[in-house]
């Protein structure tokens, strides 16, 4: 839909793009303008969605401009986006001092930010609107992942699955490391199991966003923590530029005997224990990677609960191998990874071997 004019004059106040999280921090309040359904797909870190159009309004009004041209969609929008404005005044705004300062944008700096903008500032408010919109920060954000991933050096956390590699990160995060957490950040454990329960992943551009703010906030000269991660974390990419620095970092190798390993596995993924349906269908898709004889061995195991077994079949048959192959063919130190032994898997082990790491 195009950008809709519903204000034709420019507020006093505007900002433009590339923005730093200080910016942002700057303002009282970020507000995006736009319908739920474009905020839920990414959205400026810490703005609150206060729509001017929900998605129903915005596809009437957009179809109204194309087919009937800017003056209809002005006058069948300009009364939905007043009450819209009116209700957030009456709700969600209406606590806010005189001295209150927000700053608004939408898709690309035009009717509706603009809409909003003005009527705050009406109010007394100093309202800025962000020119350009979310469309100029995106730029931003897809040019500056570009280059910001090359002004870190990375250390590299792998190890077999079960190993306890997002333990480790979550625990050098709480002892004041730098960690990037793409798992967390892609809402994925990263394997065809990774799906996490009732937790859909973010879209690639809340992704990228999620990345582009961490990085924002870490220190050049003090390394940056991550887990050997492949090009995608479920249905996610990984930003190229990452990649290849995070490939020639320093790799840490995590080493825990196989019943700890199996012990952190059945924990993990409990959700599969509760629900042996969804491991079932997860199962199936491996059906292409180790034929029929495979498949029916590990289907039975869940359909008999047997939990244990299940699991160091399928590290020894699926999971080593995978990993085995695909770190020494894109980790250039994984062969000279420093061994780092977890003697205890339980949080407070973590955390301890979090305060001694080698680096």
């Amino acid at each position: 839909m195009s950008e809709f004019p519903f204000v034709r004059e420019r507020p006093a106040g505007s900002v433009a793009t590339p923005l730093t999280l200080a910016d942002l921090a700057g303002y009282d309040a970020i507000l995006d303008a736009r319908s739920p359904g474009e905020f839920a797909e990414d959205h400026l870190p810490g703005a609150v969605n206060c729509p001017v159009l929900d998605d129903e309004e915005r596809a009437i009004v957009g179809t109204a401009f194309k087919q009937q041209g800017a003056f209809e969609a002005r006058r069948i929008g300009a009364p939905i986006v007043a009450r819209n404005i009116a209700r957030h005044l009456e709700t969600t705004l209406a606590n806010h001092p005189d001295r209150w300062r927000p700053l608004v944008y939408c898709w690309r700096g035009g009717g509706r930010s603009l809409a909003l903008a003005y009527m705050l500032r009406q109010v007394g408010w100093d309202a800025m609107k962000l020119d350009g919109g979310y469309k100029a920060f995106r730029k931003q954000v897809s040019g500056e992942l570009e280059t910001l991933p090359s002004g870190f050096r990375y250390h590299v956390v792998c190890g077999a699955t079960g190993s306890g590699k997002s333990r480790l990160l979550e625990a050098l995060a709480e002892t004041g490391a730098q960690v990037l957490d793409l798992e967390m950040l892609a809402a994925h454990r990263g394997s065809v199991l990774g799906d996490l329960p009732d937790a859909p992943q973010p879209s690639q551009k809340a992704f990228e966003t999620a990345i582009w703010k961490a990085l924002s906030t870490y220190d050049p000269a003090r390394p940056v923590f991550v887990e050997a991660e492949s090009k995608k974390v479920g249905n996610l990419r990984v930003p190229e530029a990452l990649m290849e620095r995070m490939r020639e970092g320093k790799c840490y190798r995590l080493e825990i005997d196989v019943a700890q390993r199996i012990e952190l596995l059945l924990d993990d993924y409990a959700h599969f224990v509760a629900r042996p349906e969804s491991l079932l269908e997860r199962i199936e898709c491996l059906r292409s990677l180790h034929g029929a004889e495979a498949i029916d061995r590990w289907s039975e195991s869940v359909r008999v609960g047997a939990w244990r077994p299940l699991v160091s079949d399928l590290l020894e048959n699926h999971y080593d191998p995978a990993y085995r192959r695909s770190m020494f063919r894109n980790y250039k130190d994984a062969q000279n990874a420093v061994i780092v032994t977890v003697p205890d898997a339980s949080r407070e082990g973590f955390l301890q071997l979090a305060r001694q790491w080698p680096c």
